[in-house]
């Protein structure tokens, strides 16, 4: 049998998948073919389905509410406390004036200074809740010193306080000293306490608590300039 030959049939035989006997050739070869099965989605590896969804983004906290919580909560109540003023330049030019004549007048240890200061009024400053024939001799038999130093002395610390300028735009408008006259008691606090003791003791503040407002000296001003009054008592 030609090479040719030989070759031919065993070309045959490998396309046919079988084994030939060749004459004259040794050897046989066997030839498989090897099924290969098609990939099936069946057959895949199952995927978690919470690998295959997106992680949702955090919730952030919604700062709305938090706003209108803020909104409701009710003001300070200092923000309804009377406004201390310690800087005469709010003051109206008659006042800084008699504001500054009464401050020289307690400073110069003359009464007769104080006299001639209310007697530049249209008429005498009230300095008692009852008759008084003469204000500077009145002011001197009340003075724990009988010459009028120790009412001097406490009209120069009221004059040096903070005031408060009460009823703006009425009849009654005034700037009050010390601000302690119009201001609510309770609410001082610790600065405010001591300076108020410039002025007071402790007993008379304690007083004044239990009767509710302040009862010691205080002046008050109109905005034309006018000394209203210089008293204590209620």
């Amino acid at each position: 049998m030609s090479r040719i030959y030989q070759a031919a049939v065993l070309a045959a035989g490998l396309l046919a998948g079988t084994a030939f006997a060749v004459p004259g050739v040794a050897k046989t070869v066997q030839v498989e073919t090897i099924p290969v099965a098609p990939s099936e989605p069946g057959n895949a590896p199952a995927i978690p389905a919470e690998d295959l969804t997106l992680p949702e983004a955090e919730e952030t906290e919604d700062a709305e509410p938090a706003a209108a919580e803020e909104a409701q909560t009710p003001a300070n109540d200092s923000a309804e406390l009377p406004q201390v003023l310690y800087s005469t330049s709010y003051l109206p030019k008659p006042v800084q004036r008699m504001q500054a004549q009464l401050k020289e007048a307690a400073l110069s240890g003359n009464m007769e200074r104080l006299r001639m200061v209310f007697e530049s009024n249209e008429l005498p400053p009230t300095v008692s809740f009852g008759q008084v024939d003469d204000p500077i001799d009145f002011l001197k038999e009340i003075s724990g010193d009988g010459e009028g130093f120790e009412i001097l002395a406490i009209l120069a610390d009221i004059m040096d306080a903070g005031f408060l300028h009460v009823d703006a735009g009425t009849p009654q408008e005034m700037y009050v000293w010390p601000y302690f006259a119009r201001y609510p008691l309770h609410d001082l606090t610790p600065d405010q306490k001591v300076e108020m003791f410039r002025i007071v003791t402790a007993g008379d503040y304690a007083e004044m608590k239990d009767f509710g407002a302040w009862t010691f000296y205080r002046v008050g001003i109109g905005p034309d300039g006018t000394l209203h009054y210089f008293v204590a008592g209620d």
